[in-house]
C-alpha cells in the first residue's frame, strides 16, 4: 500500500506534517478529511522520479499556468473531454517538466483517478488552492468555470510580480555598474597611478591618500571582503528561516521605508484577490483562509491570517481579527465588513483587491521615480571622490613639470 505525505491545516487551526497509507490518492484525502482537516499538499512519499522531474527540470511559471489554464477552459468549452485536453496540451508544451506532468496526469485520469487527485501528485507546479479548487469545479460540474477563475488570478499575479520585477531591474544594474565601476577604479587604475605618484615624490592630498589606502585594502584583502559577503547572505538566509527570524526579516520588509508599503499593498491585493476567486468556487471561507495563508510568504502576514482564520472557525467575523492585526490597511477590513453585513463577500473582496492592484502598479512607479536620482547620487558621492583624488595630484604633477 503507499505512502502519501500530508500538510494539513488541523480542526485546531494550527499546521500539521506526516504520512498517511491508503490505496490511493482519493482514499488518502477522505480519510485527512474525515478528521476535519483541511488539505493544503498531499503527494505520494515515494514519487521520488516524479520530484527529481520537477527540481532538475525547467520551472514552471505563474504565467505558464496562466496559459495553461485558459487553454484548458477553452478546449472544454468546445466539447472536448478533459483527456482529449490534456493530450492536446502535453503536446504543444515547450517545457519538459510541464510536458511530462501533463502526460502522467492524462495517463492518471485514464485510468480512473479525478483530474485534482491526479494533478495533487505534482505539489510543485500545480498549488494547493488551484487543486482545492479543480475539485470543487469537478463537485458542481464546473470545472471549466474553475480553470476560468485561475486563469485570471495567475494572469493577476504573473502581472502583480511582473511590475515589482520591473521596478528592481534598473535598481539594480545601476547598483551592479557602480560596484563594477568602483571595483574597477580601485583595484586596476588607483594603484597604477600610485606607483607614478611614489616616483615623483612630494605630499599628496588628503583625499588622495584616503583613497590609496581604501584601494590597498581592497587588492589585499579582496577575498577576505568576498568571504565575510558570502557569509552574511549564508546567514541571512539560515536566519529567515527560524522562526524569529521570518518574523524579524517579515517585519523589517513591512516597516522600510518606501519599499514597506508597497509590500502590504501587494499583501492585500493577493489575500483578498485569492479569497475572492476561492470562494467564488465554492471554497468554504475557513478552508479558503488557510489556502491563502499557506501562499503567503512574509511571516507577519502568515501570523495574522492563520489567527484570523482560528477566529472564523470559532464563528468571528473576517473583518474583526484583520483589523485587530495592524497589518492590513483599514480599506481591507471595512470593505469585508460591508461584504459581511450584505452577503456579497466575493464581489467586496474582488472590488479590493483591483484597488490595490492599481495601487501596487502606482506605488511601484513612484518608488521607482524616486529610486532613480537617488542611485544616481550615491553613485556621483562615490565615484566623483575617486576621480578628484586621481585628477589632484595629476595636475600638480604637470604644473610642476611645466613650471
Amino acid at each position: 500500500m503507499p505512502s502519501y505525505k500530508y500538510e494539513v491545516i488541523g480542526p485546531d487551526g494550527k499546521p500539521q506534517t506526516g504520512t498517511i497509507d491508503a490505496s490511493n490518492l482519493e482514499v488518502a484525502t477522505a480519510e485527512l478529511k474525515s478528521g476535519g482537516n483541511t488539505i493544503v499538499s498531499l503527494s505520494k512519499a515515494n514519487a521520488l522520479n516524479k520530484d527529481l522531474d520537477i527540481h532538475i527540470g525547467k520551472a514552471v511559471s505563474v504565467r505558464e499556468l496562466s496559459v495553461f489554464c485558459r487553454q484548458f477552459e477553452s478546449v472544454l468549452n468546445a466539447g472536448v473531454t478533459v483527456i482529449e485536453a490534456l493530450n492536446m496540451l502535453a503536446e504543444q508544451t515547450e517545457n519538459k517538466t510541464f510536458k511530462s506532468a501533463l502526460e502522467d496526469i492524462r495517463d492518471a485520469v485514464q485510468k480512473g483517478d479525478t483530474l485534482s487527485a491526479a494533478m495533487a501528485e505534482f505539489p510543485k507546479i500545480f498549488p494547493p488552492l488551484m487543486i482545492q479548487m479543480v475539485a470543487a469545479g469537478e463537485a458542481t460540474g464546473g470545472i471549466d468555470k474553475a480553470f476560468s477563475r485561475m486563469g485570471g488570478q495567475f494572469e493577476k499575479e504573473a502581472h502583480l510580480k511582473g511590475l515589482i520585477v520591473k521596478s528592481a531591474i534598473y535598481p539594480i544594474i545601476l547598483i551592479l555598474v557602480i560596484i563594477v565601476v568602483v571595483a574597477i577604479m580601485m583595484i586596476k587604475i588607483v594603484p597604477t597611478f600610485t606607483a607614478q605618484f611614489d616616483e615623483v615624490g612630494g605630499t599628496l592630498p588628503t583625499v588622495t591618500r584616503a583613497v590609496m589606502a581604501i584601494s590597498d585594502f581592497f587588492v589585499g584583502s579582496w577575498y577576505y571582503m568576498l568571504a565575510i559577503i558570502v557569509g552574511l547572505v549564508i546567514f541571512f538566509k539560515e536566519f529567515k528561516k527560524t522562526e524569529n527570524g521570518a518574523i524579524i526579516m517579515g517585519r523589517l520588509a513591512l516597516k522600510f521605508p518606501m519599499v514597506g508599503k508597497l509590500n502590504i499593498k501587494t499583501a492585500s491585493a493577493s489575500m483578498t484577490r485569492t479569497l475572492s476567486t476561492l470562494m467564488g468556487s465554492g471554497i468554504q471561507l475557513v478552508d479558503a483562509l488557510a489556502l491563502v495563508t499557506d501562499m503567503m510568504k512574509n511571516q507577519i502576514v502568515k501570523n495574522a491570517l492563520k489567527k484570523a482564520q482560528e477566529e472564523v472557525s470559532r464563528g468571528i467575523p473576517l473583518s474583526k481579527p484583520l483589523d485587530e492585526s495592524g497589518v492590513f490597511p483599514p480599506m481591507v477590513y471595512h470593505m469585508i465588513e460591508i461584504g459581511e453585513e450584505t452577503g456579497n463577500m466575493e464581489d467586496m473582496l474582488d472590488k479590493v483587491s483591483q484597488y490595490y492592484d492599481e495601487e501596487v502598479e502606482m506605488a511601484t512607479q513612484s518608488l521607482l521615480a524616486v529610486m532613480e536620482p537617488m542611485i544616481i547620487i550615491i553613485m556621483a558621492v562615490i565615484v566623483v571622490p575617486i576621480v578628484l583624488a586621481i585628477m589632484m595630484p595629476m595636475y600638480s604633477l604637470y604644473d610642476s613639470i611645466g613650471a
